[in-house]
């Protein structure tokens, strides 16, 4: 059973326009993006026209292409298919998205985030740190107080 980090990190998709010059290097190949991206953070979120149009070779892919500790979550669908049976593949059904999602965009208060991880801490579970927008800045800040909380 892999074990669950305590605090991760990413956003939702990983394949975000304006990070083509900024975030990965030049030149780098599409197919190389999730590869990458998995490098600089620890989850990222699929919305459910994305993970339900996937393939079975595709998440064979991906799940290859990511390290051990690195979790898709997964938007709920109204005709849920039958999701990869994963242990890094979540569903973030509402209940679920409740305890465990800190949507950056919303509440870019690092404070308050550093309050939420010191309590989500004390439980034991984790939380997932996502980012709509995927604003670099906001990630690049979540991960390095990730970082320096020891997380």
């Amino acid at each position: 059973m892999t074990s669950t980090p305590l605090v991760l990190v990413g956003a939702v998709g990983w394949q975000h326009p304006a990070w083509r010059n900024a975030f990965y290097p030049d030149g780098l190949p599409d197919d190389w993006m999730l590869s990458y991206y998995n490098t600089q953070f620890q989850a990222v979120y699929l919305p459910a026209s994305v993970w339900q149009a996937a393939s079975e070779t595709s998440w064979e892919q991906w799940l290859n292409d990511t390290r051990a500790t690195f979790y898709f979550v997964l938007e709920p669908a109204d005709a849920t298919p039958a999701q990869p049976a994963r242990e890094r593949v979540l569903l973030a059904t509402p209940a679920w998205e409740a305890r465990h999602v800190w949507w950056l965009d919303e509440t870019p208060d690092l404070r308050l985030l550093a309050q939420r991880i010191a309590r989500q801490a004390a439980s034991g579970e984790p939380l997932f740190v996502l980012s709509r927008s995927g604003d670099l800045g906001l990630l690049q800040q979540a991960n390095t107080l990730r970082q320096v909380m020891g997380y």
